[in-house]
C-alpha cells in the first residue's frame, strides 16, 4: 500500500491563536474513563453524530471468506514473527498441549504441531472450520490438531494446556474484543506456568500532519458544489481512519501510554483513561492523534516481537488515526496534553469508542476540547 504523502513544509509564524472551547472540555470536567467515554455516549468531534450501523452481525460471517484470511497470511511482518516464536521455541513446545483461540485456517496450530506439540486444539467460531480441517488432513497433521468449531467461552476441552496461542489483535490493539475469549481460555484452561504466545503488548500515540488528506476527505463536506453537508462531516470525524501513515508526517515524539501483560491482564483492565503529552520535534500543524501497537513474545527462546508504528514495515493492522477538531498549529517543544480513552462499545462489543481530551498551551494556539470517536 502506498504511503499517504506529507503534504506541506512547515508554516510560517502565525499571530497567537485562542480558541473557544465548548463546556464539555471545561477545566472541572473529570479525567475519569466514564467522564470521558460514558457506556452510551455517542460518537461526536465537532458534534454529535451516532448512527445504526453496527458490525455486530458481520464479524464472525466475515472470517468465514478466505479473503480475510489471505490478507493475513500473507502479511509477513505478522505471520513470520509467530513461525519464528513457535518454531524457535521447542522447549515451551515439544510434548506439550496447545490451545490456539481463534484458529482461522489453523496455521498457527500447523506451527505448533511442527514445533513438537503432543496434541493441539484449535477452536475457531466462523465456517472457516471446514476448510481449516481438510488443510490440517492435507498437511497430513490431523492426529495432532483437531479444530473444533464453537465460541471459545462455550467450549469443552478433555485436558488443560501447556501453551495459549492467539492472534487476537485488532485496529488500534484491542478493535474486536477477542482479547476477552484470549482471557477466558486462559483462566479456564492454561495450566499453572503455562504460556500465553504473544504474553505482551503495547499501545503508543503520535500526532501527524495531514491537511492533505483532511482537505480531501473532511473538510471536502463544508462546500460540495456550493452545498454545505456538515451532518456527514460530524460523522466522518467521528470514524478513525485505518490507514499506513508516512513516517515523515508524524511531528511529535512517539509516547507508549498502556502496555497489558497478557498472563495476568483482567477483562476490566481493558476499559481505561490514560494521560499523554506529545511534544512537537518542529513546527507545524498537528491534524490528528495516531494510535500503533507492538506486540513481545518474551518467553521463546529467542525473545521476538513485531511493531505496526509508521517506521516500522507496514502489516494489515496500518496505524489508526484520529482526526482533531481544528487544526493545532504547534511550535518545536510545545506539548499537547491530554487523557485518551478506550472502551468496547456498549451496544454492540466489537465495536470501539475511543476519546481523546487534549489542551494545547502552545506560542501559537491555545485550546482543548473532549472528542469522541467510534472504530466500527
Amino acid at each position: 500500500t502506498p504511503f499517504r504523502r506529507a503534504s506541506a513544509p512547515a508554516p510560517a509564524p502565525l499571530a497567537p491563536l485562542t480558541m473557544q472551547t465548548p463546556a464539555a472540555a471545561d477545566a472541572s470536567a473529570s479525567d475519569s474513563l466514564d467522564a470521558l467515554l460514558p457506556p452510551a455516549a455517542p460518537p461526536g468531534v465537532t458534534a454529535p453524530a451516532d448512527f445504526d450501523l453496527t458490525s455486530k452481525d458481520y464479524y464472525f460471517n466475515s472470517y468465514a471468506h478466505f479473503g480475510i484470511h489471505e490478507e493475513m497470511l500473507k502479511d509477513a511482518v505478522r505471520t513470520g514473527a509467530y513461525h519464528s516464536a513457535i518454531m524457535d521455541s521447542p522447549h515451551l513446545l515439544a510434548g506439550k498441549t496447545v490451545l490456539d483461540v481463534g484458529c482461522g485456517t489453523g496455521v498457527l496450530s500447523m506451527f505448533a504441531a511442527r514445533a513438537g506439540a503432543r496434541k493441539v486444539y484449535a477452536v475457531e467460531l466462523s465456517k472457516i472450520v471446514e476448510q481449516a480441517r481438510a488443510i490440517v488432513k492435507e498437511n497430513g497433521l490431523e492426529n495432532i490438531v483437531e479444530i473444533i468449531e464453537g465460541k471459545m467461552e462455550d467450549v469443552e476441552l478433555p485436558e488443560k494446556v501447556d501453551v495459549i496461542i492467539s492472534e487476537w489483535m485488532g485496529y488500534c490493539l484491542f478493535y474486536e474484543s477477542m482479547l476477552d475469549s484470549v482471557i477466558v481460555a486462559r483462566d479456564k484452561w492454561l495450566k499453572p506456568g503455562g504460556a500465553m504466545l504473544p504474553d505482551r503488548a503495547t499501545l503508543y500515540l503520535s500526532a501527524i500532519e495531514d491537511a492533505t488528506y483532511r482537505r480531501q476527505k473532511i473538510d471536502f463536506w463544508d462546500n460540495v458544489y456550493g452545498l454545505k453537508m456538515e451532518t456527514i462531516k460530524h460523522i466522518a470525524l467521528t470514524e478513525p481512519l485505518v490507514d499506513i501513515v508516512d513516517p515523515e508526517q508524524v511531528m511529535t515524539d512517539t509516547v507508549p501510554i498502556f502496555t497489558i501483560d497478557i498472563s495476568t491482564v483482567k477483562k476490566s483492565e481493558l476499559m481505561f483513561a490514560v494521560p499523554f503529552a506529545l511534544e512537537a520535534s518542529r513546527r507545524d500543524f498537528a491534524h490528528a492523534i495516531v494510535a500503533h501497537f507492538d506486540v513481545e513474545f518474551s518467553k521463546c527462546f529467542k525473545p521476538t516481537g513485531f511493531s505496526t508504528a509508521p517506521h516500522a514495515r507496514p502489516t494489515h493492522w496500518k496505524q489508526t488515526v484520529m482526526y482533531l477538531d481544528v487544526p493545532l498549529a504547534v511550535d518545536e517543544g510545545d506539548v499537547i496534553r491530554g487523557t485518551f480513552a478506550c472502551r468496547p462499545n456498549d451496544v454492540n462489543h466489537r465495536d470501539l469508542d475511543l476519546a481523546i481530551k487534549y489542551e494545547l498551551k502552545g506560542q501559537y494556539f491555545t485550546g482543548k476540547n473532549l472528542l469522541r470517536y467510534r472504530l466500527r
